[in-house]
Parts: C-alpha cells; sequence; structure tokens
C-alpha cells in the first residue's frame, strides 16, 4: 500500500533546500542568457495574507518557475509597498509607532509568503519605508524638479476632514473619504505637482502597442488620458450686474471649450465652476450665490462624486451674446457639475444633447432646442423629453450648419468660429498633472527647504536623506511633521538664514512607481544602476489586480519616461512593464446569524443540508458569493489551510477552478479535492517499483504500453508548457489531471521494462511540469524517483516531435445530435473515409437501420454528425 504523503515534512524540509542553495537570486546581470522579470505588485504590509495575496503570487510564481525550467535568467522579487494612512490610523488607534507596526506586519506577512513556497529573490527586499528607499526617492524628486517637471501651486483639492489630508479623486468614494467615511469637502492648498501631462500624446499613444496588456485595461488607460478635438469658444458678456463695472469680469468674454461645436443652435445656458472668477466676483454682494459656493465644495473634486450629485446652480444675473447671433443671450450660471480644474472652468449647455445638460434645464426651466436629428427620424417626431439623444445624426434648427452630418458640422462651426473671431479648434486632454503632497506623517519626506529670503531651495544632495522623526504624537488630528518642535526647523542651505521644511509628503503612489526599477539594482548608490536596468527592464511579466489598472499602472510609466528625461533610467521603448495580466478574485460565500450579524466560515457547521452556528446552534443564513472581505468576514486563513492540507493544495486550488482572469470560489470541498490530488500524485510516484531506472536515462527499445504512455507524457508536457504561457492555468492542471489518471491506468498493465522505463520518464517529466504549481510535492516526487539535484533547478525536458501527433484519432459519432459511438479513424483521413467508417460502426448502424439518411456532417478529427428521418 502506498505511503501518504506528508506536507508538513515535505515542504519545510524542501523550502530549507532551496534557501540553503540560494536558488532563486538573480545574481549579477548576464548577458549570454534570455533574461525572465517576473514582478507581481508588491503588498501593503496589512499583518497578514489572505487568499487573494496566496492567488496573484501563485500566479507569478507559476510564470517565474516556468521560464526558470526553460533555462531563462530569472528576477522575481519581493518588496514592501509600506507608506500610507493605515499605519497612522494604527497609530492613533492603539497607541503604537507607525514605524514598529509597519516593520512588525512585514516580519508576520514575510513568515507567511515563506510558507507558500514562491521562488522568490528576497535578497533584492526593501520596504519604502526604508530610508535608504526613500533617500532615493528624494533624488529623483530633485532630479526631476531640476528637469522642470516638478512645480508648486495653489490648487483645489479633496479634503479629509477626519484624516486630515489631501485625497486624490479615486480616494473619494461616493463623495467620502476612502478610509475615514468623512464627507469630504474642497480647499485651497499649495500643493507640489509632477508634470505629467507633459507626456499625455506619448502615453496616449503608446499604451495602443502594448499588445500584451488586456484591451480594457488599455481602454481605461486612455479614457483617463481623455484626448478630445474640439473648439474653445469665446462667449461676449452682453449684460452683467452694476456691481461689476469697471471690472474686467464684466466685459472680458468667457472662454468655452466644447466637443460639440455642432450643436451650438442648441444652447441656451452658459456654466461657470463655484469658484470660477466671475463666480467669486458675484459672490462679493450676493449672500445667495455664497451659500451656494459652501454647498459646491461639500462635493470635493471628484468627478464621481459630482456626476451622482443633484445638479445645482444659481443664475448669476449675466448674459453673453452667441457667438453666431449677437441679438441672441444666453444666461450664465454658476453650477456645481462644472470644475475649475477642467478645461477653462466654464462650459455651455445644449440640453437637447447632453443628459446633465438636460436635468439642469428641467430644474431650471431652461429652453430645450433640438438640433441633432437621430437617423431615419423625421423633424416633427423628434422631441426631447426627460432623456437627451447623445447619438450622431443630421444638424437641423441650425441655420448654416442645417442638413450637415455631425462630424462635418464640428469641421464647419469651427471654421466659422475662426472666421469670427471667436474661437478656434482645440485639442484638450482629461488628464491633469499629478498633485502628490499629502498632510500626513507616514510618507517620504519632500526634500525641500522654504527660506523667507531665497524662496524655494532643494535639499543639497550631501544633506540626504530628510528622514522622519521617531519622536512625534498622533494625540491630536493633522500632520505631526507640521507641529513638530524641532524638526521642520532648519538652515537655508543658500544664504544660512532660519527656514523651514516643507512638512508635506509625497503621496504614495510615487512610492511604486519606480520600485520595478529599483529592484533590478536595490543595493547601489542611485536611485537605478542604469546598466543593471537596462539589461532587466522592462518587466518581462506583471502581474496585478485590475483596480491598479489607471493610475498605479498610468504614473509608472509616467515615472520611467520622467526619469529618463532626468538621466536617471535608459529604458529602451520606455515603457516599465512588456506583459499585463490582471487577475480575478477570490470568492466566497456570506454567512449571517439569526441577528443579521456576519459570520466567519468557522463559526458554522452544516446541517440536515443547512448551515447552523455553532456556538448558538441557530439556523444560518446563507448569502451572496461575494470578494473576501474583512467586513463580511468571509475570508479564509492562508495559515490554517497551510497546516491543515500544505501549501501546494492551497496554490492548486486557487489556479485550478477558473481561468485565472475570473473570479475563483473558494469551497471547502475544493481544497479537499485538491488535497485528494495531491495524494494521488504521489501514489502514482510511490507505485513505482524498487529498481527502475533513473530519471533522464537512455531508455531501451518500446512496445505498445511504453510508447502509448510516451505519447500521453510527451502530448501533455507540450500542452502544459502551451497553457502556462498562454495564462491558462487551469488548463494546466486539467491536462495534469488527465496525465495522472494515464499513469495510474498504466500501473495496471503488464510491467515490462520499456513500460517501466516509460514510466519513469513520465514521472520525472510530470515533476517539472509540477514544479511551477505544486513545487513541493514536485521535489519529493523528484527525490522518490530518483532524479539529480533539486528539480527546481532542472529544465525543461526536450519534447520528441513524433510523439506529439497521432497515427489515428478518435472522433464521436452523434445521431441526430445525440453521442451514441466514438471511432478510431487515420489522422489524416478525408471526410469520406470518416464517414465510411462512422457508417460501418456496429453502434450506429443499430441506430440508423431502417432510417433514411438525411445528411452526414464530417468534421474532420472532431466529430461525425448523422441526421436521420
Amino acid at each position: 500500500m502506498a505511503s501518504r504523503y506528508n506536507h508538513r515534512t515535505a515542504e519545510p524540509k524542501w523550502r530549507s533546500a532551496w534557501a540553503e542553495a540560494r536558488l532563486f537570486e538573480a545574481g549579477a546581470p548576464d548577458p549570454k542568457r534570455k533574461k525572465a522579470y517576473v514582478l507581481e505588485m508588491f503588498p501593503y504590509p496589512s499583518g497578514r495574507l489572505h487568499m487573494g495575496h496566496v492567488r496573484n503570487y501563485a500566479m507569478g510564481d507559476v510564470v517565474a518557475r516556468y521560464r526558470r525550467l526553460k533555462g531563462d535568467h530569472v528576477l522575481h522579487p519581493m518588496g514592501w509597498d509600506a507608506f500610507g494612512m493605515p499605519a497612522e490610523n494604527a497609530a492613533m488607534q492603539r497607541g503604537v509607532h507607525p514605524k514598529g507596526w509597519t516593520y512588525d506586519n512585514i516580519a508576520a506577512m514575510k513568515a507567511q509568503f515563506e510558507l507558500l513556497g514562491l521562488s522568490l529573490d528576497w535578497s533584492r527586499e526593501f520596504a519604502t519605508c526604508d530610508p535608504e528607499y526613500y533617500e532615493q526617492q528624494q533624488r529623483i524628486f530633485l532630479a526631476l524638479y531640476k528637469a522642470g517637471l516638478v512645480y508648486r501651486k495653489s490648487s483645489k483639492v479633496n479634503w479629509d476632514p477626519v484624516d486630515m489630508t489631501v485625497l486624490a479623486n479615486e480616494q473619494v468614494v461616493d463623495g467620502k473619504g476612502w478610509r475615514s467615511g468623512a464627507e469630504v469637502e474642497t480647499r485651497e492648498l499649495e500643493q507640489w505637482f509632477f508634470k505629467i501631462t507633459n507626456y499625455a500624446d506619448d502615453l496616449l499613444k503608446a499604451v495602443q502597442k502594448l499588445e500584451n496588456w488586456p484591451e480594457k485595461v488599455r481602454l481605461m488607460q486612455a479614457n483617463w488620458i481623455g484626448k478630445s478635438k474640439g473648439a474653445s469658444i469665446y462667449w461676449p458678456i452682453a449684460k452683467a450686474p452694476e456691481e461689476l463695472a469697471g471690472q474686467g469680469h464684466a466685459t472680458d468674454p468667457i472662454g468655452v471649450y466644447t466637443t460639440r461645436p455642432d450643436t451650438l443652435f442648441g444652447a441656451s445656458f452658459l456654466a461657470v465652476a463655484p469658484d470660477h472668477p466671475l463666480t467669486q466676483a458675484v459672490a462679493e454682494f450676493r449672500p445667495d450665490v455664497v451659500e451656494f459656493q459652501k454647498e459646491a465644495a461639500k462635493l470635493g473634486t471628484s468627478e464621481e462624486a459630482i456626476e451622482k450629485a443633484p445638479k445645482l446652480g444659481v443664475d448669476l444675473g449675466i448674459t453673453v451674446r452667441h457667438p453666431f447671433d449677437p441679438d441672441w443671450e444666453v444666461p450664465v450660471y454658476a453650477a456645481n457639475f462644472v470644475l475649475s480644474t477642467y478645461g477653462t472652468g466654464a462650459i455651455f449647455g445644449s440640453p437637447a444633447g447632453d443628459q446633465r445638460d438636460l436635468d439642469f434645464a428641467r430644474k431650471y426651466d431652461l429652453p430645450v432646442n433640438p438640433v441633432v436629428l437621430p437617423p431615419d427620424t423625421k423633424a416633427e417626431d423628434h422631441v426631447i423629453e426627460n432623456e437627451a439623444y447623445t447619438g450622431p445624426g443630421t444638424i437641423y434648427n441650425s441655420q448654416f450648419l442645417d442638413g450637415l452630418s455631425t462630424v462635418d458640422a464640428i469641421e464647419a462651426a469651427i471654421k466659422k468660429l475662426e472666421e469670427l473671431k471667436l474661437g478656434e479648434g482645440a485639442t484638450t486632454y482629461r488628464l491633469r498633472d499629478w498633485g502628490v503632497s499629502r498632510q500626513r506623517y507616514w510618507g517620504c519626506p519632500i526634500p525641500i527647504i522654504k527660506c523667507p529670503t531665497c524662496g524655494t531651495v532643494p535639499v543639497p544632495d550631501d544633506q540626504l536623506p530628510v528622514t522622519l522623526p521617531d519622536d512625534v504624537s498622533f494625540d491630536t488630528p493633522g500632520n505631526p511633521l507640521e507641529r513638530h518642535p524641532t524638526w521642520k526647523h532648519c538652515t537655508c542651505p543658500k544664504c544660512g538664514g532660519e527656514a523651514v521644511r516643507e512638512t508635506d509628503t509625497l503621496d504614495t503612489f510615487v512610492d511604486s512607481s519606480w520600485y520595478y526599477a529599483r529592484f533590478a539594482a536595490p543595493a547601489k548608490d542611485a536611485p537605478v544602476d542604469k546598466d543593471d536596468a537596462k539589461y532587466w527592464l522592462p518587466v518581462d511579466q506583471y502581474v496585478g489586480g485590475v483596480e491598479h489598472a489607471v493610475l498605479h499602472l498610468l504614473y509608472s510609466r509616467f515615472f520611467a519616461r520622467a526619469m529618463h528625461d532626468a538621466g536617471l533610467l535608459d529604458l529602451e521603448g520606455g515603457e516599465p512593464f512588456a506583459a499585463l495580466f490582471t487577475q480575478g478574485m477570490v470568492t466566497h460565500e456570506t454567512y449571517k446569524s439569526t441577528e443579521g450579524q456576519w459570520l466567519s466560515p468557522d463559526e458554522i457547521d452544516e446541517k440536515d443540508g443547512g448551515f447552523v452556528e455553532i456556538e448558538t446552534g441557530q439556523p444560518v443564513t446563507v448569502g451572496a458569493i461575494e470578494k473576501m472581505s474583512k467586513s463580511k468576514r468571509n475570508t479564509v486563513d492562508p495559515e490554517t489551510i497551510i497546516s491543515d492540507f500544505g501549501a501546494d493544495v492551497a496554490r492548486w486550488f486557487v489556479l485550478s477552478d477558473s481561468p485565472p482572469e475570473r473570479d475563483v470560489e473558494w469551497t471547502q470541498a475544493g481544497v479537499e479535492g485538491s488535497w485528494r490530488f495531491s495524494q494521488k500524485v504521489w501514489a502514482v510516484v510511490d507505485a513505482l517499483p524498487d529498481g527502475a531506472p533513473a530519471p533522464d536515462e537512455a531508455l531501451p527499445a518500446m512496445d505498445e504500453a511504453g510508447t502509448a504512455l510516451r505519447k500521453v507524457t510527451h502530448k501533455s508536457m507540450d500542452a502544459v508548457a502551451k497553457a502556462i504561457e498562454g495564462f491558462r492555468f487551469n488548463s494546466a492542471v486539467a491536462t495534469i489531471h488527465e496525465w495522472v489518471n494515464a499513469l495510474r491506468k498504466a500501473e495496471g498493465a503488464e510491467q515490462t521494462p520499456a513500460l517501466i522505463a516509460a514510466r519513469v520518464e513520465s514521472l520525472g517529466f510530470l515533476s517539472r511540469a509540477l514544479t511551477p504549481f505544486m513545487p513541493h510535492l514536485a521535489e519529493e516526487s523528484w527525490a522518490r524517483i530518483g532524479g539529480k539535484g533539486l528539480v527546481s533547478a532542472s529544465l525543461w525536458p526536450e519534447l520528441v516531435r513524433d510523439l506529439l501527433t497521432d497515427e489515428t484519432v478518435t472522433m464521436p459519432v452523434q445521431v441526430n445530435g445525440k453521442r451514441r459511438s466514438e471511432i478510431q479513424v487515420p489522422a489524416d483521413a478525408s471526410k469520406e473515409d470518416a464517414e465510411a467508417i462512422a457508417m460501418a460502426d456496429e453502434a450506429v448502424a443499430s441506430f440508423i437501420s431502417g432510417k433514411t439518411v438525411r445528411k452526414v456532417i464530417v468534421v474532420p478529427g472532431r466529430i461525425v454528425n448523422i441526421v436521420v428521418s
């Protein structure tokens, strides 16, 4: 009877062997070898791994181990995205220091990562909160500053009144801070910015060429950059309140950018931002406008929040002349859905063609004049009620534009505006410069000194790094650096006078925007060793969640370009990630008690076909299958799974049940099934008779059974390789299942020397094929069959081409769409030959006897379908 595979002894043994051999350390560049840089998005050290981590890093490990087996020079590093608000929140809630909390979490998570048997190069490990790392980040900041890619200006920002910091638009969810849940406010603050807009066109053009990125991610990036062609239009002021007399606000035209100048004859209002200079001027004497501004400020600057909010405005008592008709006056409103940071901070409303404008017009009883006639629609039948028409069509009700298509009308309108000197064609981008200032402690200090005499002064190179002080207090909300008694006070490097440090720290997205380059040479005394980076970059395979499809990836692409232009990086092609894969999430059922409380999977038990709460015995309500989350308590502890079943089982399960880009549902039955398969693999390995030859020995002449098994082996190995290369890990898993079944079947045949040798070859191949998925079991199997060294250090075997093709193929035969038999036909059989063999088959003959054959459909090598009546 075969022995049981014991993961508790095997897994630590092989992890120690890999570590002792320093197997996964990439070492120095080797131009003679093909390199493979495999990288997963590095984690935030929250303190605990979750099953999403297991899936993400197992996928990257499959690629890294496979590329190593293929003989490539592999770099597969790991680090920690360690700055950020959670550490400060922990400091406030638990009375601990962010530094200690973070490094304790890193130690805990590293130990958990090591349990998974990931082929990581820990010699290159760093955390972004290491002074050695953020010192180099400060050098990058200063290099970009010198290159003119960093500047400071006053800007409208999202302000979280609880976390007391600026939030990016993406950190505002439904008008609230993503961590605090507080209602976000709009404030005007001095902020540091990176000039990402300098690269807008290049970033847009280049993303279309990233063929090994998911199409949805490329589209999301393109939409975020948001290149649009349209017109800048100047609307002369016709009337203004007396209080504005003598001011430029009463005479200067209002500038508006639009992508739809073809709809100008549908205009019924202009809307300006709540903080537009015109709104500010009117607010000086209109209390109602001041109140409107206060309400609008509560929305923050997030497009999502503004889009969801009710459309509100206030008439400013100003009218403008229509650019095409000086006798036509249009009212000007301040509106809460217009942002001063986008375009000119003013829009013209053509309600019939824009739903937002239509909602606003209906609320304030403004005209709605349709000017675009949908295809195959009569003018008298086209009525706009509560839904705008935003599609293409023919222009009407528009004087000289009548009869033109929407595309042609845009060009004609721009031409007319330019003739009248009231506008011109223009191209704009949705992308805005990246505001990187954050009013918090646990981040990279911005290396700038503010001197009352010299102004803004960069910190000299020999004074870097500007490190964070340890003696800070979180008793009071806000930035501890700002109120620290000594840290911010310094002398000016230029004049020697008293000065203060910049107390803002950098957005943590900066930390993760260049770490991929740092991994190429983490021990160098510069941000990046250009020669090493030139060898390793770009990353050959990047793996991570689609939630980072826009910002992290866009910022990383910007940094690669900016660092090149600042002389810090020599990256051919300018793109940091050659291939990108975005994995699905791990999901689980949710459970609630009779009191409506969320329950974790380990708090329930099955009973009488349902579930009960273990503590109370009360029935449990089973809810939706959702992403694992602490709030729903539907998480599974990876350490428990690893302890009970082994790391290989956890890896195998998350890679096996569904395509990797889709979500996978975690089930206990599925895990147990994966464990049973691991025992099945060990059984076929352990069943090899004593005295069998070692792997890779010369094979004797093959008999029929040996040849059949060799065909299964080589075909399976080929299929697994293709599945890994195509990111179809679940297909590779399915192939290995069938392969193991074939090995079990071979055990029952007569054990000739040829078949035993074929079994050894097959098990040697299987050990290598399992290495990317179940590396510990693969090592144990390799050792059991007498393999030399570590299978993780071996090479993917050469396949025999003749064994990859069949002389015959099996084809199912259907009669009226139902499978009735299967036939063996020569691999190169014609349709006529396959039909003849099918018609002569005994089982088929019994189903067509006495019937009239109407049609025979043959798909060569695939299927025969016979239609009878």
